[in-house]
């Protein structure tokens, strides 16, 4: 392990920005704070600046300084705007933007590295600010969502008007003042190399925050609640907006009926009361459940025999959905209904870790889900298989364990355009 300290036995300083940290329990909030408790353990001075205000709870606030598991918080404190409406969430970035950017000005020691993640959106846009004023700390952006990528994903938009090509140049000159930005995979690598073919670019995808140390057995109470005596049970749980569809899934299971094969539906989102208008009284091996707990999560997540993932064209490389590292690390295959030029497909059969569903693909997948319904033990391979690969490749420890060597190596050498 890399510890924190240089040759001169001096612990390094590390700042990191992402406005919501512990103990807030969005899932990103949970991925950083993790890492922040990470990356102090290893001997890193961690100092986070969060904002002082709950993501689901505006009215909600923390205390603005507390040390935590040996992580300094000095959060900012912004105004009760609500993180729910576009004009909250525009609000609350740019508040929280303008702090982290005056905070650039008064601070006087600079830090060896700060990290920037992407909440709120363009976050990134501090990165120039801290390179002036601290030209020797080592910028480093962690990308888990792309803007105005996101922003423009399935919107008409004329890319040579005023806004576009200004964001285009701003974000151009963010990225130019990182010296490593990471990213999830590698269609969003390939979307930011569009602002600089020489961009330091390294993998860095977001760990399951349930890791348990076997493949996880099913779930049978869970199961049976659920999924009735089906034998083949699939899930579709998490968010379920602009970046989903629901057309080949749906068109699966509905070669799929008169099958023993059963589809629960879990969603929350901008999208999820239009998934529910779609699903027809015939849709009778389709199914809404409500979401489970956070204590009942590996419950939840092992009840089911095949997980189900969904990216539209126009969102690939823009984001990647995590619930793909969450069905790896308890053992169970992925459907990922998307282009195959995403990450999430190379990844899927690059280890073998499920199917890929494309348009006019539905009848093909629904013969192989059919074969899995008379081999159980082909599925219990599958299962094995993906914890397999989530341990060696996609784990929390790998994950870790590559940012403590990648910052030690940051801050050993300012030229590292090809090390990785």
């Amino acid at each position: 392990m890399q510890s924190g300290t240089n040759t001169n036995h001096r612990r390094l300083d590390l700042y990191v920005f992402y406005q919501f940290l512990h103990p807030d329990q969005i899932v990103s909030s949970l991925l950083l704070s993790e890492f922040c408790q990470a990356m102090a353990a290893s001997g890193w001075d961690v100092t986070a600046f969060p904002a002082n205000r709950q993501s689901d709870d505006g009215n909600a606030s923390f205390p603005l300084r507390e040390g935590w598991d040996g992580v300094s918080l000095r959060r900012i404190w912004r105004p009760a705007w609500r993180q729910s409406t576009s004009t909250g969430r525009t609000a609350n970035a740019l508040w929280m933007l303008l702090h982290w950017m005056m905070l650039a000005f008064v601070t006087v020691d600079s830090p060896d590295v700060i990290v920037i993640g992407t909440d709120p959106f363009f976050s990134v846009l501090i990165a120039p600010v801290w390179r002036w004023c601290h030209p020797s700390t080592r910028i480093v952006h962690w990308c888990f969502d792309l803007y105005p990528e996101a922003i423009y994903a399935d919107r008409s938009i004329d890319h040579r008007s005023l806004i576009p090509r200004t964001m285009r140049l701003l974000m151009q000159a963010s990225y130019r003042a990182c010296d490593l930005v990471a990213d999830l995979g590698q269609c969003m690598a390939g979307l930011l190399r569009g602002y600089d073919p020489q961009m330091n670019l390294v993998t860095m995808v977001p760990w399951a925050l349930s890791e348990p140390t076997v493949p996880l057995p099913t779930a049978k109470v869970e199961r049976a609640a659920i999924f009735g005596d089906a034998t083949l049970a699939l899930m579709y749980s998490g968010s379920f907006g602009r970046a989903h569809s629901s057309d080949d899934m749906l068109a699966l299971m509905r070669h799929l009926r008169g099958e023993s094969a059963v589809l629960a539906l879990s969603v929350k989102g901008n999208r999820a009361a239009h998934l529910r208008e779609q699903v027809s009284p015939e849709d009778t091996n389709i199914r809404f459940v409500p979401f489970a707990a956070t204590n009942a999560l590996e419950e939840r997540l092992s009840s089911a025999d095949v997980h189900i993932l969904s990216l539209r064209d126009s969102w690939v490389g823009a984001v990647v959905p995590s619930k793909f590292f969450g069905a790896l690390a308890v053992g169970r295959p992925v459907l990922f209904c998307g282009p195959r030029n995403c990450a999430i497909a190379h990844w899927i059969e690059r280890y073998g870790l499920g199917w890929v569903l494309e348009p006019g693909e539905a009848a093909g997948v629904a013969d192989q889900m059919r074969e899995l319904l008379h081999d159980s033990a082909a599925l219990q391979a599958m299962r094995e298989r993906c914890y397999k690969a989530y341990r060696e490749h996609f784990s929390r420890q790998v994950t870790i364990t590559e940012w403590q060597r990648i910052l030690a190596a940051l801050i050993a050498s300012p030229h590292l355009r090809d090390e990785y």
